[in-house]
């Protein structure tokens, strides 16, 4: 056998190349695990949960506030002079109050001559009755002729229909006379007002609009695709232009759709409102937003403040094991109010149960290190009831 002398030079040589690769790895790696330990966490944040809550089902639209009724208040009386102005746009009037009045003096003496041709003709009534009953009383004996019973009857009759005419003609001025006071046809708010004191007006003239019993309605435009989702009796939220909101019905749904636009009208009674501010945000003419409330149903949630929107898109910071986080993609949808604080639908891009970072995701980025803080202690939306032991 053989001996292999190796030079000392060589063997120095090959051990230096295979030991001085493991000391630099695991000089390396040392010095990674210093360099992790020093590292400072780039922001303090706090964690939660992508949680399961119950959502509400909403329909946005749009449309005009218009009078559920505007009833036109015009003149029924012709050639009179307006006497007095009552009331003015805004003022709140009640049914059968007097609204104006116009100068009645002509129409009192019209009146006046027609109850004194009443008297005239009811005392010429009087008289022809009396020769009529006379004469019925003579006919059996003889004693006038039937020509002149005939003419003592016919002035019976004459004068009754007389006194019916001057009946009808004190009813008629009488009318007029009613008719110089213009009257609220039904409770409601004066709308507009073209009556003027001074003015003659015509038969018929418009003088006041009143929008019937205070009540406005909201009428919502909603594509056919969405008319058949919505109810009569359906709940709605109305909101004015000032950010106002009220509470309102659905009274029925348009049985036609506009062959243009293929919209159809929703008519939506908005209720009293006991709140003077709120009433006064709703005047008929505006355009104004509303949600149907259509129902509630299981969704994917986490606080709005966890979610940060870049170049377009909604991102959260999903927590690591490392204390590192990581920018992951989502797709939100509706969103809810609890106890003040907004959540947010995630319908995709993460799975619920995740720890997520909840606040300070603005000044994040993909792979940055944190530390996590406990929370502040906040009511939940459904708190678990405690189980008694």
């Amino acid at each position: 056998m053989k001996t292999i002398s190796i030079p000392l030079p060589l063997l120095v040589l090959v051990f230096m190349s295979v030991i001085a690769p493991a000391k630099a790895q695991n000089a390396a790696s040392a010095n990674a695990k210093a360099v992790s330990a020093s590292a400072k966490p780039s922001l303090t944040v706090t964690a939660t949960q992508v949680g399961q809550a119950q959502m509400a089902t909403k329909l946005t639209a749009n449309g005009s506030l218009a009078a559920w009724q505007e009833a036109i208040i015009g003149s029924e009386s012709s050639g009179l002079r307006i006497a007095e102005v009552l009331v003015n746009v805004g003022d709140v009037v009640n049914r059968g109050q007097v609204l104006a009045r116009f100068a009645s003096e002509a129409v009192n003496a019209d009146v006046a001559q027609a109850k004194a041709a009443l008297l005239e003709a009811e005392a010429t009534a009087v008289e022809a009755v009396t020769n009529a009953d006379r004469a019925r009383g003579l006919q059996a004996s003889g004693a006038i002729s039937k020509q002149q019973i005939g003419q003592y009857l016919t002035a019976e009759q004459t004068a009754k229909a007389r006194v019916a005419a001057a009946k009808a003609s004190l009813d008629v001025q009488q009318i007029r006379l009613k008719y110089t006071q213009v009257l609220a046809p039904d409770a409601g708010i004066i709308s507009a007002r073209t009556a003027t004191v001074g003015a003659v007006v015509g038969n018929g003239a418009e003088l006041f609009r009143l929008i019937r019993q205070g009540r406005l309605e909201w009428r919502a435009e909603v594509t056919s695709a969405d008319l058949s989702k919505i109810a009569s009796g359906m709940s709605v939220t109305v909101i004015a232009p000032n950010g106002e909101q009220a509470q309102a019905k659905v009274r029925m749904v348009a049985p036609t759709v506009d062959v243009n636009n293929r919209i159809g009208l929703v008519y939506v009674d908005l209720l009293p409102a006991k709140d003077k501010k709120l009433s006064n945000a709703f005047k008929p003419g505006m355009f104004a937003r509303g949600e149907f409330m259509l129902g509630s149903s299981a969704a994917m949630t986490i606080p709005q403040q966890a979610v940060v929107v870049r170049d377009g898109f909604s991102y959260v910071f999903k927590l690591n094991p490392d204390q590192r986080v990581t920018q992951v993609k989502v797709q939100t949808g509706r969103r809810m109010q609890v106890n003040g604080a907004e959540q947010i639908e995630i319908l995709g891009g993460i799975n619920a149960g995740t720890q997520i970072a909840a606040s300070g995701v603005g000044f994040l980025n993909d792979g940055d290190l944190v530390k996590l803080v406990a929370a502040p202690i906040t009511p939940t939306a459904n708190p678990v009831p405690a189980t008694k032991k």
